[in-house]
């Protein structure tokens, strides 16, 4: 599948590798492949996103505190740690306890101490799920090669923290479609 990837598609996967090892995570996730793509510069992805007023520097800064939180809730998505508030289940306590005891970041999964003594590069399901995912769009757009335009999409499709914060920065799937294959204004350069 890498070989149909272009060269902003293989630099965003570089650069979530990077993430997830500056991160101290035990894999790469989902989450490492779209602040790899908020890293771009001058790609499909990158102009898309700034199109859809993701652009400035602070706001990319709030992608990642809300991903950061998001961590730190070991995953939970704001929308499933609002499903618990309404059976009394207060996220936001628990979370304080538990770094309390153990420090702060301890229910975010990441293996420190755990590191993968072969050097591989584990992907997580969630992160081969937006690879295949992306893959998918490609064809289904008949675009040849598999772009880091195609990473966005599939994190703004696939259900989760990344979509669920993108989302909430007003770059959905539908806006992110429109500005990538038409149907608006705006339109990426290919």
């Amino acid at each position: 599948m890498f070989e149909r990837f272009t060269k902003d598609a293989r630099a965003v996967v570089r650069g979530a590798v990077e993430h997830r090892e500056r991160s101290g995570s035990g894999s790469v996730d989902p989450e490492h492949l779209l602040l790899a793509l908020l890293d771009r510069k001058a790609s499909r992805a990158s102009f898309t996103l700034t199109a859809l007023g993701l652009a400035p520097e602070e706001r990319k800064e709030s992608v990642r505190r809300a991903l950061g939180d998001a961590r730190r809730r070991a995953g939970l998505s704001q929308a499933e740690a609002d499903a618990l508030a309404g059976l009394g289940i207060d996220v936001s306590e628990i979370v304080a306890r538990v770094e309390e005891v153990h420090g702060v970041g301890a229910m975010s999964g990441d293996r420190r101490d755990k590191e993968s003594w072969s050097g591989r590069r584990v992907f997580s399901r969630g992160a081969k799920d937006v690879l295949e995912k992306s893959l998918r769009i490609a064809v289904a757009h008949r675009d040849r090669h598999v772009g880091d335009e195609h990473f966005l999409l599939a994190l703004t499709v696939l259900p989760g923290v990344p979509g669920e914060v993108l989302a909430d920065h007003g770059v959905t799937h539908e806006a992110a479609t429109r500005v990538l294959y038409g149907g608006g204004e705006a339109r990426a350069a290919g």
